[in-house]
């Protein structure tokens, strides 16, 4: 590990001073991820700025009746907090699915928005020489014709076919969350679904925050109509990282769907928002055959490699089943 100064910001001011003045400056929330990549030597910064003292720990109602999470909430927090467990249960549910209650006392909103990708031949970092265009740019992509069994099927290029880990992003993806952030220049928002960049040819450009910028939190608009449900499959009942996951809210009325949210996890490089499902939904039966038929249109798209194509049958059976229950559930209430 290279060595590194820390210091822990008393005011974001102070924050974006030090991380603007040290090109090879990081955050730091909990750590979970960060300090995991700089034992590997993924990461190697110069400094560390902890931003645990800054006044960002907090959940807050808006006016118009959304809700205001700070980015260094921890997710422990944040799963508990009794207006997130009534008003947008995923989320809750997608926290609670995410790691084990060690992790989630650690880990925060902002860092978990951030953590990097759990492939293989990127997390190996300084110990593996295989290649990866995230790790060193321009290295080419192992996991191609390598291991890929977890790997994207939407949304992935010749350049990299890795997923974003984060269960916490997928539910926020559904419920239109945006993601403020505070530069030296002043305040700014990115809207949760543009925060992600497409992958690309240059996978290791992962976001849309400006240089030096710092995550202030993330903002959730008015909870939609009807129930809400994250789904995670993985290959053990013990914390693990998706094979494939869901966030779906669904509104239905007399049997007819009005308004369906739907969002992927672990199958692109950023929570993956299903419009196309969305949209042949609306208006339609709140039944299996439309919901298998709603999964196969967002699927039409999907590319898998020789070792990840089940994932496709595992996404459809996550959307029929997932959305079966929200329909049951809403003609109870």
């Amino acid at each position: 590990m290279r060595e590194f100064r820390y210091h822990r910001a008393a005011d974001t001011v102070d924050a974006l001073a030090l991380l603007a003045g040290e090109p090879d400056a990081r955050p730091l929330g909990g750590g979970t991820n960060l300090v995991d990549l700089m034992k590997t030597g993924v990461e190697r910064p110069a400094l560390l700025v902890d931003l645990r003292d800054l006044p960002l720990d907090r959940i807050e109602t808006t006016a118009d009746g959304g809700l205001r999470i700070g980015a260094t909430v921890t997710n422990t927090d944040l799963a508990a907090h009794p207006e997130v467990r009534r008003r947008y249960p995923a989320l809750a549910q997608a926290v609670l699915a995410g790691a084990s209650g060690q992790l989630r006392n650690m880990a925060t909103v902002g860092g978990n928005l951030l953590q990097r990708t759990r492939c293989g031949y990127f997390t190996a970092g300084t110990v593996s020489a295989a290649p990866c265009n995230k790790r060193v740019p321009g290295s080419g992509c192992a996991a191609l014709t390598g291991e890929h069994r977890d790997h994207a099927v939407l949304g992935a290029s010749p350049h990299c076919v890795a997923v974003h880990p984060s269960d916490l992003a997928v539910a926020l993806a559904a419920f239109d969350a945006v993601v403020t952030h505070e530069t030296a220049e002043g305040p700014g928002e990115t809207p949760l679904t543009a925060f992600y960049r497409p992958v690309g040819a240059t996978p290791h450009r992962e976001t849309a925050l400006p240089p030096g910028a710092l995550i202030t939190g993330v903002v959730l608009p008015p909870a939609p109509p009807g129930p809400s449900r994250y789904r995670k499959v993985r290959d053990r009942a013990s914390y693990a990282f998706a094979l494939g996951s869901l966030a779906a809210a669904l509104d239905v009325r007399d049997g007819v769907v009005r308004e369906a949210r739907l969002a992927f996890g672990a199958v692109a490089s950023h929570p993956w928002r299903a419009r196309r499902a969305e949209q042949a939904l609306t208006g339609g039966p709140a039944d299996a055959a439309a919901f298998a038929a709603a999964a196969d249109a967002e699927l039409s798209a999907a590319r898998p490699l020789p070792r990840n194509g089940y994932k496709l049958p595992l996404l459809r059976g996550l959307v029929v089943r997932v959305l079966t229950e929200l329909a049951e559930e809403a003609a109870t209430r």
